[in-house]
C-alpha cells in the first residue's frame, strides 16, 4: 500500500468551510482509505491506499467533501518520498538563525510555469524571502506571518493553480506520521 499525505486547502479558517476531524476521518474511511492519521484541525490527513493515481484519489476526496459538507476544496497529495524531498530541499535549512515558526511551504498541484516562476521570483517582498523548488514554494517571513508583504492571495494570483501552505513544524510532523505508517 502507498502512504499519502493529503492537505486540504482553506478548511476551518474562522467560520468558513468547517469540518470536524472525526467527520473527516469517517469520510476518508468511506473512500476505502486506511490507517488514517489526522494532524491538527486544518485538514492534514495521512493514510494508506491501494490506489496509485494521485489525481483520481484527490478528485475522489474533493467530490466526497463537496457531497458531504456542501463546499468544494482543493486536496493536495504527496507521497512520503515526495514530502521527504520537499523537506530535504528546504533552501533555508543550512542557515543559522532561521525560526521554523516563520517558514512556510506552499504545496502546488504541479510545477509553476516559467512565467509564473519568474513573476514569483521578481516580486519585491523584502524582508521576506521566497524560493521555488519543483512543486513547492518556500517563504521565510523574517518578521513573522502576521502582516506579510507576500500573501497567500498574491501567490494564488501569480501561479493560477491549486495550492496550500503549511508551516515548517506541520510539514515535519506530517512527514513523521507518513514515515511511521510506512513501517
Amino acid at each position: 500500500m502507498t502512504v499519502l499525505v493529503s492537505m486540504l486547502r482553506g478548511i476551518n479558517l474562522a467560520a468558513h468551510h468547517r469540518i470536524k476531524m472525526d467527520a473527516l476521518r469517517t469520510l476518508y474511511e468511506s473512500l476505502d482509505l486506511r490507517d488514517i492519521a489526522i494532524y491538527i484541525q486544518s485538514g492534514n490527513v495521512v493514510f494508506r491506499t491501494t490506489g496509485r493515481d494521485q489525481a483520481k484519489i484527490a478528485a475522489r476526496i474533493e467530490n466526497a467533501i463537496e457531497s458531504s459538507f456542501g463546499f468544494r476544496t482543493d486536496v493536495l497529495l504527496r507521497t512520503t518520498s515526495e514530502l521527504r524531498c520537499a523537506v530535504s530541499a528546504n533552501p533555508f535549512a543550512g542557515r543559522s538563525g532561521i525560526d521554523p515558526r516563520k517558514l512556510l511551504i506552499t504545496f502546488l498541484a504541479r510545477e509553476p510555469s516559467q512565467e509564473a516562476r519568474e513573476k514569483l521570483l521578481s516580486m519585491q517582498i523584502d524582508p521576506e524571502e521566497l524560493r521555488v523548488h519543483g512543486r513547492e514554494i518556500y517563504v521565510y517571513f523574517t518578521n513573522g506571518m502576521a502582516r506579510p508583504k507576500l500573501s497567500s492571495a498574491l501567490i494564488d494570483r501569480t501561479i493560477k493553480m491549486p495550492c496550500t501552505g503549511r508551516n515548517w513544524t506541520t510539514v515535519n510532523k506530517l512527514l513523521e506520521l507518513a514515515e511511521a505508517l510506512e513501517k
